[in-house]
This record gives structure tokens, sequence and C-alpha cells, in this order.
């Protein structure tokens, strides 16, 4: 389905029930932050928010696709895997070998297809440049500032419009933009993206770079920005498909090389010029739940801002998952399921990212396993695959064909993986390219990588018979943490009542290597002779809450330093995924601290709810929080 605009989108929300419209004033600094935080993170009221009074001249919509009805109500479709279904369906077609004339001549439909979603050059303006500002200024828009170390107001839903000097082919990114002033910002593009590509490219022309920011319009827009499509794969094609109609695009009116989606809410013109001297930018609360930490990037000064007569402007906030990023994610898991299966790794059956592992950190895939080291071939082809390259825990397991178990029933399918492991043979360490803002690589870009295979064994790959996990009746958790002060929980659980031979154990860390020293000590109880994997978090993380525990735990860890095994034949797992400090693990780089909303912003935020019309208050998400922060700064560099 087709959106004409973001307010078309809006009355959808609203129809179905998922839109709650607030116009009680709200700070942009902070506070509309806040309030999405607490309802994003209540399962039960989890709305879309229109923010009608944000003291500029536009209204601002924020969390529009933060959870599966949203994201598939902006994608036109019932469900997410609808969306699987016809890529299959088509990639089927279009590859199935064609015996006569007659099948071929049947194929022409299905190439009209294509060109239908084609995006189309259209001549004059676009509702996008109804209205164009006499004298451009960022102000009059209403960025958000989301986290009190934020370095600033942040764009957090631009569709960045570039392209290839030499080839003219176009790139649409999604990168946070930090307004510095009102005709200027930082483009924060990583090494790793295209867009970057493009810049190295102008640099080395020594040419102006024009650049073109779109908010708001269909919300495919908005999705197709963030989709890990290959380079040179037009994102508006992507867009076209899903939508089921192509996109209409109109030359900016002062970057005339670059073209943007006629019906946007908003357009900001700009360029970057290569020559110019880097700004330092940032920090800025992330989806990783960590602040992401300063550095220095281009420059990107506005030369236009163009909108609708009636443009609302587009927002989210990342941080501690849950949040509205997870379902952008959800949607590209299961859209780019069929080409990963069908182009690249054809013995995959599923693939799922838990909202803990906030993308990259964390993904599980089924195969259909059909001979030994089949694990270690989709490991490899997984890694090499795109963006899948920034992947660090990848867990693979041929539940679906050998157990029947979904991919989304983490729990039975964890005792499935655990019970096909072995801890010493069975689990790969690796070293790659990793996401920048990881903050657990020892150097920037650059870390370890882990594949646990819980395939069922061949002959050939079982080196000792694997039995089915019991917990020793004898074990002690109380009698562990009494030997061993520096243990200030224990979660036993998984292990106790679940069958599944992990343990959770947060330690308070006071010298070198003592998460080692703790896992060496632990691991000559006899009782614990069956446990296969060890997690360690920090002592101020609560061993009770596993969503939690696993999402620090996944941010933490850098498996290939991080790892140590023990036990009678030393056969047991540890896994360090405490913070690093300079003094008692050697880690350079500074490290950054969690997401949590200020004391002022909180009590803010609480004063007003009655007039916000979102009924009975929601606690604020960052209280429990408060008691995990590393002091009041962004990061740290050396602090035990």
């Amino acid at each position: 389905m087709a959106y004409k605009s973001l307010r078309a989108f809006i009355e959808a929300l609203e129809q179905a029930g998922e839109l709650v419209r607030i116009q009680t004033f709200v700070d942009l600094v902070l506070e509309i932050a806040e309030i999405t935080d607490r309802v994003s993170k209540s399962p039960d009221r989890n709305k879309a928010l229109l923010f009608e009074n944000t003291g500029t001249g536009f209204p601002l919509l924020i969390n529009s696709m933060g959870n599966e009805r949203r994201m598939c109500i902006a994608l036109g479709i019932e469900k997410l895997d609808d969306a699987t279904s016809d890529i299959e369906a088509l990639l089927k077609k279009m590859s199935a070998p064609k015996s006569g004339i007659i099948e071929k001549l049947s194929m022409l439909p299905q190439l009209g297809k294509f060109a239908s979603w084609m995006p189309k050059v259209v001549n004059g303006r676009g509702s996008c440049q109804e209205v164009v500002m006499t004298k451009p200024d960022l102000s009059k828009i209403p960025v958000l500032k989301c986290w009190p170390q934020d370095g600033g107001r942040f764009i957090t839903l631009p569709a960045i419009h570039t392209k290839e000097p030499n080839t003219g082919i176009r790139n649409i990114g999604m990168y946070r933009m930090q307004v510095f002033d009102e005709t200027m910002t930082a483009m924060h593009w990583h090494k790793h993206k295209v867009s970057a590509r493009h810049y190295n490219e102008y640099k080395k022309l020594g040419k102006i770079m024009p650049v073109a920011v779109a908010l708001g319009g269909d919300p495919v827009y908005t999705y197709a920005a963030t989709a890990p499509l290959p380079e040179n794969v037009d994102e508006y094609m992507l867009a076209g498909f899903l939508r089921k109609k192509k996109v209409e695009l109109v030359r900016c009116i002062t970057q005339l090389e670059i073209e943007v989606p006629a019906d946007a809410d908003i357009i900001i013109e700009g360029y970057v010029d290569p020559a110019e001297e880097l700004i330092w930018e940032g920090p800025f609360g992330d989806h990783t739940g960590y602040y992401s930490l300063p550095d220095f990037y281009p420059r990107f000064h506005v030369t236009a801002i163009t909108h609708r007569k009636d443009a609302i402007y587009p927002a989210t906030i990342v941080g501690i998952p849950p949040q509205e990023d997870a379902w952008l994610g959800k949607a590209t898991e299961r859209i780019f399921l069929t080409p990963i299966k069908m182009m690249m790794v054809p013995e995959i059956t599923d693939m799922n990212m838990p909202v803990e592992g906030v993308f990259h950190n964390l993904v599980i895939t089924t195969i259909n396993k059909e001979y030994a080291g089949q694990g270690q071939k989709v490991m490899n082809a997984m890694w090499g695959a795109g963006q899948m390259m920034f992947n660090k825990i990848l867990v693979l397991s041929d539940g679906q064909t050998a157990s029947g178990i979904p991919i989304d029933d983490y729990k039975n399918l964890a005792r499935y993986v655990l019970n096909n492991l072995n801890p010493v043979t069975d689990i790969y360490f690796s070293q790659g390219p990793m996401d920048v803002l990881d903050h657990s690589c020892s150097k920037l870009g650059f870390g370890g990588k882990m594949c646990i295979d819980g395939t069922q064994k061949t002959d050939e790959e079982i080196t000792t018979p694997l039995l089915p996990f019991k917990a020793d009746p004898g074990f002690s958790k109380s009698s562990l943490m009494s030997s061993l002060p520096e243990i200030t929980g224990i979660n036993d659980r998984l292990a106790s009542d679940w069958d599944i031979p992990v343990l959770f154990v947060a330690v308070k860390k006071g010298r070198s290597n003592h998460v080692r020293d703790v896992h060496n000590t632990i691991c000559k109880d006899p009782t614990l002779n069956n446990i296969k994997i060890i997690c360690y978090v920090e002592h101020t993380v609560s061993t009770d809450d596993i969503a939690d525990v696993l999402w620090r735990f996944c941010n933490n860890l850098d498996p290939k330093r991080d790892h140590f095994y023990a036990g009678s034949k030393q056969h047991i797992l540890g896994l360090d995924g405490t913070r690093k400090t300079k003094k008692l693990d050697g880690f350079e780089r500074p490290w950054p601290n969690i997401l949590a909303s200020d004391d002022e912003t909180i009590a803010a935020v609480d004063k007003k709810w009655a007039d916000l019309g979102l009924g009975p208050i929601i606690n604020s998400p960052s209280l429990r929080y408060k008691t995990q922060l590393y002091g009041g700064a962004a990061s740290v560099y050396d602090n035990d």
C-alpha cells in the first residue's frame, strides 16, 4: 500500500487505534524522548505519539513503527512474513528455468512489475516543495535532544541522499545528524557505509558533494533508507516493490543533481565539502543502549529547506531495548531472509535477531543440515554477507528440521542447541570487522566473533558422547556466593528449571584477571561439572532479569578476547561480559555509559503526565538503571 503523505499514514494509525495525539506543549529537549521511552516500553500501552504543540510550526510524530502491528501498517501488509512470501514468490518465478517460448513470454508481466517499481523523476516541483523557507533555518524544525549527555540536538530519521560522482548511482542511507547552528549539521556516516565511500570519491576528485535529506512521506521511504541493500541497488526500487507503486522523485531546488521523493514532508538540501575540516560530533545515546562516543565527521551545510504546507516532522529515539528501531530490524530480518536463503546460503531455513542483541550482536539461524562441517560453512558465508559481517555472536541450529522447534521459542531452542554442543569443539572464535558502535572492541571497528554450532552432530563431528543435561541437585548457590564474596548474583534457573546448562554470574571485579580467577574457582565445584557455559556480567546488573543480562552481556563481550575454559577437563566455557577498564583489563579506549534520563527530566514529565492523555502514569524506565551508571559523563576512560 502506498501512502501519499506522512499524514495519510497517521490517519491509518489513528483508525487502527495505534496513535495518541498530545496537545500539551512538551519540551523538545529531553522531555519528548522521556515520554516516548516510557510508552515504548509498556507493551499494553505502546502507541505512536503525535506531539501537536512543539513550539514550532511542525507537529512531531514519534514511535510510529514501534510495534509489529504499526510496522505492518507502514509496509501495507498483515504480518511481517507476508513480505517474505512476496519476495520468495517473485524470486522463484524469476529464477525458474524456462523451457519454451510460451514460458518465457509468461515472464513479461513480471518484467512489467519490475518497471512499475522503478523510481521515476517527474518535472516541476513536488508537494515537498510547496513552501520554500526564505532563509533556511534548522531551528524552525522540532529537532530533539534525547538523552542527557547527548552532544546536542539530533535529526534521527533522515533519509540521506547522495550519488557516486563517477557513475551517478544513488544511495539513500540513514545517519544521525547533530545540529550545530541554523545551517550546519554533522554527517555521521561510518567508514563502512556507502555514503562514506561517495564522500571519499568526491574527496579524490576535489569536488563539493551535493546532499539532500528527506523527512517523512510514505513510511516505506524511512524503512528503505535503513535496509542493508547491495551497494548498487536503488533503495527506491525496494520502496516501490514494498508499496506496489513507483516512487516519484523531483529535483532539488539548489542541489540539482539530487532527486528526492515528491511527496516527502520536509527536504533539507545542502553540501559537504571534503576539503573542509571535520567537526567533533557526539556523544549520542545510541541503539546499543549506550552512548556512542564523539569523533570527527564531515560538516553538512544547508542551502535550502522546503516542505509541504501541512508538513509533519518524523523522529525516533533509540536506547535500551526495546525501542522503535527493533521493529525496523525485525522487518529487515523478514524481508531479507529469502534473498539470503536463495542467493547466498541456501541451507538457511530461518533467522532471528533477538531484541536484546541490538541487531548485530546476536543472530540465531536455523539450517537444513545434511553433512559434517555445514555449520562452519554457513558461519563463514554469513560473516561474509554484507552487513552480517558485523555479527558478533552467531547461534546455529537445525531446530526446525530436526526437532520442529520454532526459532523464536528461545527456551526450547536453547535447550536443543546446548544439548547438541560440546563447548570445546563446537564453538568457533574469529576476528573481523565490527560495527563502529561496538564499544567492546579493543580497536575501533575490529574485534572478536563467536559461532555456537548447536546443530545435531554427525558421526564425523562427535568427539565425546553428548548426553541430555540435568542440573545436579546438590548445587548450592548460597554456598558458592558465601565462598566468593565478589559474586553478587547467580541465576541458575536456566539450569535448574529448564535443563539448559548455562549460568549467569554477576561479579564485582577488583583486580586483573578477576573474572578468569572466579571462573577457575567456580568450575572446581563438582556439582557444576555438566554446566557448559558461564556468562559473567558486572556486579550492578541483576542476574534475575535474563533479558537485561543478555543486553548488557552481548554489548560488553569481545568473544575472542574475553573467553576462557576451566573445569576438570577444561570443558566449561567462561565468557566475560563485564565492562572493561585500563586498570583492571588493560583496555585503552573510553567505555561508554548506559542511557538514563536525568532526575530533572523525570520529575518534569511526572508533573505534566496527567495532561498528556496517556492514562495512568508510567514510571520512567530509567529509574532501574540509576545505580548502574558510571558517574555522570557519557563515558569513562579508567574507572574501576
